[in-house]
């Protein structure tokens, strides 16, 4: 029989406590699959401690005049923690993303896993330039990659990405994808009627984006293609689902278009707006994983990503979806074929429905990430 692992998990976010993005979703998941089997304690901030779904939540409330020095804050306040919890002693540290790497920095003799969800450099969406540009947060994660023993990417593009940036050594990164609760996007819903609440006609066809309004994820490109995908079908309406920088500007630039801001959406919300597309789009510049690609999967929708990082790799073009250029003529082809094919459009859903099952579950994910704790733990 394996051994059971007494495991601390950081992260400075999780799903039932402060929620920032994709990674509460990756790092929640993958503990409460660890927890059926293992003692799983997840660090993290918040304001007081809970258990929930077999895992032990341990908070700390950090402050600090900006993102890296409230970081930083939190590591040392966590790391106080994890000493309360340590007796007997954890046999993994697994650490989630730069936020946590002055926590790595102070348990680096114990055994320790880090990874990483994406790049600073990636995040900014800047493939060709350089990654001194952000060099405070790159420092970190450059440092993270050399001191863990071993490392997690969520893509093989990441860690392509990560060696090219840090010369991190190969041999110590494995590539693990992140994984998605199938269930919770598997759903009987009224299409029609979720169109209508929207104020559409229940015929109009719905491109849907969910995600942030940043320059990474490229809600430019597809607003930028709607003028060509309205030239030849005018029937169409579409949502752009999220908050951040981009989101006035991206308000004025369509300004007169079949175009709705919602903002950022409740769970629920979402769900009902993933089975009210008929399309969804991710046009990212830099992708690591993709996590809506997963969702829309599990709610039956049709794909359309850029040839970029984890979209790119678990795509598989004309049978799960349809991987285009990054550019708005890009975007444009590809609403428009699937639009202009019903039948493609329903046998790449299906193909991506089934994909799920075969490769995104998070029992597999947690298997993988035991074959690297036994690693690490010799």
């Amino acid at each position: 029989m394996d051994k059971r692992y007494k495991i601390a998990i950081f992260c400075w976010e999780n799903l039932y406590g402060d929620r920032v993005g994709g990674l509460s979703n990756a790092a929640t998941y993958l503990a409460q699959s660890l927890a059926k089997e293992h003692e799983v304690h997840f660090f993290t901030r918040g304001d007081e401690d809970f258990d929930m779904n077999g895992v032990h939540y341990h908070a700390f409330r950090p402050n600090g005049n900006n993102v890296v020095e409230y970081c930083k804050n939190l590591s040392y306040g966590l790391v106080n923690r994890f000493y309360q919890y340590d007796s007997p002693s954890f046999d993994i540290l697994h650490f989630h993303d730069w936020h946590m790497v002055e926590a790595l920095h102070l348990l680096q003799h114990r055994p320790t896993v880090f990874t990483y969800h994406s790049t600073e450099f990636g995040r900014n969406g800047n493939i060709h330039g350089d990654w001194w540009e952000f060099h405070e947060i790159c420092s970190k994660e450059w440092y993270a990659g050399l001191i863990a023993r071993r490392c997690v990417t969520v893509s093989w593009a990441l860690k392509n990405e990560i060696i090219d940036l840090y010369k991190t050594d190969p041999a110590k990164i494995h590539v693990i994808p992140n994984g998605v609760v199938k269930e919770q996007f598997d759903v009987s819903i009224d299409q029609e009627a979720i169109k209508v609440s929207y104020g559409l006609d229940c015929h109009t066809l719905l491109i849907t984006y969910v995600g942030r309004l940043t320059y990474q994820k490229g809600p430019d490109i597809l607003v930028d293609a709607i003028p060509l995908i309205k030239e030849k079908h005018g029937n169409t309406h579409f949502i752009l689902a999220g908050s951040g920088g981009m989101r006035d500007w991206l308000a004025g630039r369509t300004r007169g278009m079949p175009v709705q801001f919602p903002g950022f959406i409740s769970d629920s919300e979402y769900v009902r707006l993933l089975h009210a597309s008929d399309i969804v789009v991710i046009p990212s510049r830099n992708e690591p994983f993709g996590i809506v690609l997963l969702e829309a999967w599990s709610a039956n929708r049709p794909v359309v990503v850029s040839r970029v990082g984890g979209l790119n790799e678990n795509v598989e073009h004309g049978v799960t979806g349809l991987i285009v250029d990054t550019t708005p003529g890009g975007i444009s082809w590809g609403v428009n074929y699937l639009l202009d094919n019903p039948h493609d459009r329903i046998r790449m859903a299906r193909g991506g429905y089934n994909q799920v099952d075969r490769r995104f579950f998070w029992d597999s994910i947690r298997d993988q990430v035991l074959y690297v704790y036994r690693e690490v733990t010799g």
